[in-house]
């Protein structure tokens, strides 16, 4: 019989996302791909420093570890290099003891096809244009920004939302760009009984949640939290829309405008997904952050 994710969540990341690969693209940016080539393999032995979102993997495959998690978390590894370059990649999951053992090596080209092929829930990179595309073929997915991420010790995977172009779709936020604070207010006041469409998140969360209820409250691995601009009454839509998804968020936070960054770093979030660069750029200094590049706020540059 095939081997299946079916009841999974999978996670696909890149090798620059996983592991601190500076050094070589420094290599490829100033010497070309053939210099890249030569310096992986003369150092592929040489163990890779982790990168921004391997705090974040260790403590989704941890879950693996506990007896109602199970076998339910998967972690997949995309790269753009070769398999002969990408075996310095590989031999530090060996070293860091992950068991990730799934891997598209692409070879130079983008890797993003594979997130469907693996029917991965989060895609997450360090370059944005593969994100795009994978956020174009409905899935979801984050650039990695470098930053000042905490550490937690405890083995508590905290991730945090926003919510408008993330879990929501983006049409209250036109409204909001379009007409402004007072239109915006007054058009999710009216349609607070309408639920709002779904984002690209929608799956993930969703994912999330499925592991959440095989844990007592007690013991769950997993916290979740919106962590949005809205006030009230803007609130009520977002609150009537999860609760027609039948998903919990551990925590919603209705901020009003006000600086997401200190918010988050109370939560404690290893990772705070946005659509928005500018709240992305506040966050990075306080918890890692990851770059949602869809909708209305993040025109590509023909459209722009």
């Amino acid at each position: 019989m095939p081997a299946s994710f079916d009841g999974k969540l999978v996670v696909a990341i890149s090798s620059r996302a996983l592991f601190d690969l500076s050094d070589s693209h420094r290599v490829f940016e100033k010497e070309g791909l053939d210099a890249y080539q030569e310096y992986q393999i003369a150092h592929e032995d040489d163990v890779l420093s982790p990168g921004d979102a391997f705090p974040l993997v260790t403590k989704l495959l941890a879950i693996n570890e506990l007896e109602e998690g199970a076998g339910r978390v998967e972690v997949i590894l995309l790269s753009r290099n070769s398999s002969d370059t990408g075996l310095r990649v590989f031999n530090s999951i060996e070293h860091y003891r992950l068991p990730i053992t799934r891997a598209a090596f692409a070879g130079g080209e983008s890797p993003h096809r594979y997130v469907s092929a693996f029917g991965a829930h989060l895609f997450l990179s360090t370059d944005p244009e593969d994100v795009r595309q994978v956020l174009d073929a409905g899935y979801a997915a984050a650039t990695i920004l470098s930053g000042a991420g905490l550490q937690h010790k405890d083995d508590l995977l905290r991730i945090a939302f926003d919510g408008d172009a993330v879990l929501f779709s983006d049409e209250s936020e036109q409204v909001f760009q379009s007409s402004g604070l007072e239109a915006f207010t007054a058009s999710e006041k009216q349609a607070a009984r309408q639920p709002l469409s779904d984002g690209p998140f929608k799956a993930f969360l969703e994912a999330l949640h499925q592991i959440q209820r095989e844990f007592s409250p007690q013991r769950c691995p997993i916290r979740t939290a919106l962590v949005t601009a809205r006030s009230a009454p803007a609130h009520e839509r977002v609150v009537r829309t999860l609760r027609g998804w039948g998903i919990r968020l551990d925590e919603s936070l209705f901020l009003g405008g006000l600086p997401k960054g200190p918010f988050l770093k109370a939560f404690g979030a290893d990772v705070f997904f946005d659509d928005q660069q500018g709240h992305c750029e506040s966050a990075r200094e306080h918890v890692a952050a990851g770059h949602v590049p869809h909708g209305i706020s993040n025109p590509r540059p023909q459209d722009a």
